[in-house]
């Protein structure tokens, strides 16, 4: 049973080139998780949805993307990398054709799951490759790139998704997935390596418990306004439903604490005071860069009475910026202590956001807007790369790969309640904000075409700017546990070990039992 991650020698093989393939499918998977906030009127007007149901079709995605990342990771580790990132390729390429063919929501939401469960299988095997193939002094100016990827892809979305639904329509950001899918393939199948594989137990009882707990904590969230946080149906309640999938995640953490074999979340993971906090940090910064979007692309276009593109454009400031800035700050990573870079990135962002939100208003210049758009870029150049570079350098080799797998699934579960959370809130202050009177039904004024009625505009603006302060809030626990990081020795050596791991009690080393969390993409 092979277990050791070889240096990039012993694969034979150019990781850069490798790395550039696989950046190309894991780009596409992240602007899948933003792409729909600026078609959300769009999809709207055309499926003849509310703004609850096109929500789900970002929460869907997330969820079945973060649900089964652990798993995936193993599968990868047991049937090989390539093979599993290949055939999760694949699914979601074919899911973005049905996507773009559905003709209601319901279908597009079914469709958004199984897009996401081909994501789920694509990540973990993306930083599978990227830590066996690197040597370790080499893969923080990997992570560096791999950052700037995560963090351009996340804001590129929206823009690409305004161009491509006024220019061809909503379908659109779906089909053009298939071209992107098939040049990913074809470089994958040349360029990827075929990396030894492991065998390993899968914890069924884990994988249950924790996709019907979060299944459940993420329903109860997003469905609570919906039904005035009351009762959906006979005894069953919206508070019912959140307090039973907290008790079910509770049960999946005894059970991880329980099981001597190969648990699904390595508890001890969390006894690294760095790898805890990063955990915090990288999960607020997926539920405020999925839970951003979606406000400002509502205010944009039914407020400002921009097109889609032009909504998008709004980004391009904050795409920019990151994109040129994020690979200068992982290469000081190694240097700088970690508080300092990502505490002021996040400081930032919190700065950016409240400053943006205080500013929507129905009569504010959109050149004010690009302001603290162009701030947000700054500080995402200076939260990626500090935070993934964190999390796993003090673990121990044997324990990085399950490491960074936990590290992106945590990323994924706060993006998931992002885009649950922003949904309440925004339903929520729209219903407290918009008039009722003047024969105006609030209700319905979110899925109108176009730009709403003056009367309206000054209440939905108020509401989405209110939505804003949310993900903002959500930042400062983020920006707490960065200020709470230690500083570490910068890694040293040009090889990886190639030394045996020690066996646990169970027969399997620590590394098989951990490399298969996925060594997931820990860069964003």
């Amino acid at each position: 049973m092979t277990h050791a991650a070889p240096a990039p020698a012993a694969t034979g093989v150019d990781p850069w080139r490798a790395l550039w393939a696989l950046v190309i499918g894991f780009f596409m998977i992240l602007v899948d998780s933003t792409i729909v906030s600026v078609a959300t009127p769009a999809i709207m007007t055309g499926l003849n949805a509310d703004i609850n149901e096109v929500v789900w079709v970002t929460s869907a995605y997330l969820l079945a993307y973060a649900v089964p990342l652990l798993f995936t990771g193993r599968l990868g580790d047991q049937i090989g990398p390539k093979r599993v990132y290949l055939m999760g390729l694949t699914l979601f390429t074919a899911s973005s054709l049905w996507c773009g063919l559905s003709g209601s929501a319901g279908m597009l939401i079914v469709a958004r799951v199984f897009q996401g469960l081909g994501a789920a299988m694509m990540t973990p095997q993306t930083m599978s490759v990227i830590t066996r193939t690197f040597a370790p002094d080499k893969r923080g100016t990997a992570m560096g790139l791999w950052g700037a990827v995560a963090g351009v892809a996340t804001l590129v979305g929206p823009i690409a998704g305004g161009v491509l639904v006024d220019s061809l329509g909503w379908e659109w950001i779906f089909f053009v997935n298939l071209p992107i899918g098939v040049i990913a393939f074809v470089l994958a199948m040349r360029w990827v390596p075929a990396l030894p594989t492991n065998t390993h137990r899968y914890d069924i009882p884990g994988i249950v418990l924790s996709g019907v707990g979060l299944f459940l904590l993420v329903f109860g969230i997003q469905e609570g306004q919906k039904y005035d946080w009351g009762t959906i149906a006979g005894p069953i309640s919206v508070w019912s439903l959140i307090a039973v999938g907290l008790v079910v995640l509770g049960a999946f953490l005894w059970w991880q604490s329980r099981n001597r074999h190969e648990p699904l979340l390595p508890l001890s993971l969390f006894r690294d005071r760095n790898f805890s906090l990063a955990n915090i940090g990288i999960s607020s910064m997926g539920f405020a860069v999925t839970g951003m979007a979606l406000p400002l692309m509502l205010y944009a276009q039914k407020v400002a009475g921009l097109t889609p593109t032009r909504a998008a454009l709004l980004f391009i400031p904050m795409a920019v910026l990151t994109g040129a800035l994020a690979p200068r700050v992982g290469k000081l990573v190694d240097r700088a202590h970690p508080r300092y870079i990502a505490g002021t990135g996040l400081t930032l962002l919190i700065v950016s956001l409240v400053w943006l939100a205080l500013m929507l208003a129905p009569d504010v210049a959109i050149w004010k807007l690009l302001l603290p758009m162009a701030l947000m870029g700054v500080a995402n150049a200076f939260i990626w790369s500090p935070l993934s570079a964190t999390a796993t350098r003090n673990l121990p080799r044997q324990l990085a790969g399950a490491g960074s797998g936990v590290y992106n699934t945590t990323r994924q579960i706060g993006a998931v309640l992002g885009s649950a959370g922003i949904g309440t809130l925004m339903q929520s202050r729209l219903v407290a904000e918009l008039p009722t009177g003047a024969g105006v039904d609030p209700a319905a004024a979110e899925m109108t075409a176009g730009a709403l009625p003056g009367s309206l505009r000054e209440g939905f603006a108020d509401a989405m700017g209110q939505a804003l302060l949310l993900p903002a809030a959500v930042l400062v626990i983020g920006l707490i546990a960065a200020l709470m990081f230690t500083r570490t020795p910068a890694p040293t050596g040009h090889r990886a070990p190639a030394e045996p791991a020690p066996q646990d009690t169970a027969g399997q080393t620590p590394a098989t039992a951990g490399a298969s969390y996925g060594r997931h993409a820990a860069a964003g």
